[in-house]
C-alpha cells in the first residue's frame, strides 16, 4: 500500500519503519522529527495525497482535529484515516464523522505496548470504526503489532484504551503502596513478591512490570526508573478517563484518586520524566500523614 504517516516521534517512527521493512511505501510528515529511512513530505497535505491509508500518531485531541482539518480535504476518495494517538473520545468521534462525510474510512486505533512494542512490532491495537475500514488496515496492524481488537463503532478504540489505562494506573499505585507497606512491616521484598505474584494479588504491574528493583520482572525500576511509560503520559490517560467519566456520568472514585496522585507526583514532586512505576520510591519516602 501507499501509506502516509503523520507524527514520527518515539512511537510513530518505529511503527513507520516496520511498515517500510514489510515492503510498503511510506511518506512521512512531522513538524520536528525526520527519522532515517522515511521519505518526508514538506507538508501534511502533500504526504497524504496519494495514500491508501493515512496513519496519525499525535499528542492530543486538539492537534488531531487540526491535522484532520488539513489532511481530510487532501486525501483521495475511499482512503482510510487511521488515528493511533491516545485522545479524548469526543475528538475521535468528531474526526471520524468529518472523514466519513468526505467519503473516507476512519478508525480510532490507540495502542498499548510502548516504545519497545512499537520497535518490536508487538503493539496491541484497540480499534473503533467501520468494518470495511478495519479490513483495509488490518494487514498493517499485523505488521506493527501482535493483536488488533475491533472494539466497535467510532470512539470505541479510545474508550477501550482509556478504561484499560485507568486500571493500569490504579493497579500500579496499589502495587507500589503494597511494596512500601511491606518495607515498613519488615517484610523482605522478594518474599512479598513470591507470595503476591502467585496468589490473589497477582497483576500485570506486579508480575510483568515489577516496580521494585531487583525483584520479579526486569523493568524500568532496574534502570533508575527511566521511563518505559512516563508518569506524565499516565497522568494524561487518567485525565482522559476522568473526562470520559464525567461525560458519561460514570462514578470512578479510584480513577479520580489515581489521577490526583499522579498529578501531584508529576507537577509537584519531580515525577515528570520518570517511569510511572516510580510511585514506589515516592511512597517509600512518605509516612502516614
Amino acid at each position: 500500500m501507499n501509506i502516509a504517516f503523520i507524527g514520527l516521534g518515539n512511537m510513530g517512527a518505529p511503527m513507520a519503519q516496520n511498515l517500510i521493512k514489510a515492503g510498503h511505501t511510506v511518506t512521512g510528515f512531522d513538524t520536528a522529527a525526520a527519522p532515517e529511512g522515511i521519505t518526508m513530505a514538506t507538508s501534511a497535505p502533500e504526504a497524504v495525497q496519494d495514500a491508501d491509508v493515512v496513519i496519525t500518531m499525535l499528542p492530543n485531541g486538539a492537534i488531531l482535529r487540526s491535522v484532520a482539518n488539513l489532511v481530510i480535504p487532501a486525501m483521495k476518495a475511499g482512503a482510510v484515516l487511521c488515528d493511533c494517538s491516545t485522545v479524548d473520545v469526543d475528538s475521535a468521534k468528531a474526526v471520524a464523522e468529518q472523514a466519513e462525510a468526505a467519503g473516507l474510512g476512519a478508525l480510532d486505533a490507540p495502542v498499548s505496548g510502548g516504545v519497545g512494542g512499537a520497535s518490536a512490532g508487538t503493539l496491541t491495537f484497540m480499534v473503533g470504526g467501520g468494518d470495511a475500514a478495519f479490513a483495509t488496515v488490518q494487514p498493517l496492524f499485523e505488521i506493527m503489532g501482535q493483536k488488533a481488537v475491533h472494539c466497535g463503532a467510532a470512539g470505541a478504540g479510545q474508550s477501550a484504551k482509556i478504561c484499560n489505562n485507568m486500571i493500569l494506573g490504579v493497579t500500579m499505585i496499589a502495587t507500589c503502596e503494597a511494596f512500601a507497606l511491606a518495607d515498613k512491616l519488615g517484610l523482605d521484598r522478594q518474599k512479598m513478591y513470591d507470595v503476591v505474584s502467585t496468589s490473589s494479588g497477582y497483576s500485570w504491574t506486579m508480575n510483568a512490570y515489577t516496580p521494585a528493583p531487583g525483584v520479579g520482572a526486569t523493568s524500568p525500576a532496574d534502570n533508575g526508573y527511566k521511563p518505559g511509560f512516563a508518569a506524565e503520559l499516565m497522568l494524561k490517560d487518567l485525565r482522559l478517563s476522568q473526562q470520559a467519566a464525567e461525560s458519561a456520568d460514570a462514578d470512578t472514585p479510584m480513577g479520580q484518586l489515581a489521577a490526583a496522585l499522579y498529578e501531584h507526583f508529576v507537577e509537584q514532586e519531580n515525577g515528570k520524566g520518570m517511569d510511572f512505576s516510580a510511585m514506589l520510591p515516592r511512597f517509600e519516602k512518605r509516612g502516614r500523614g
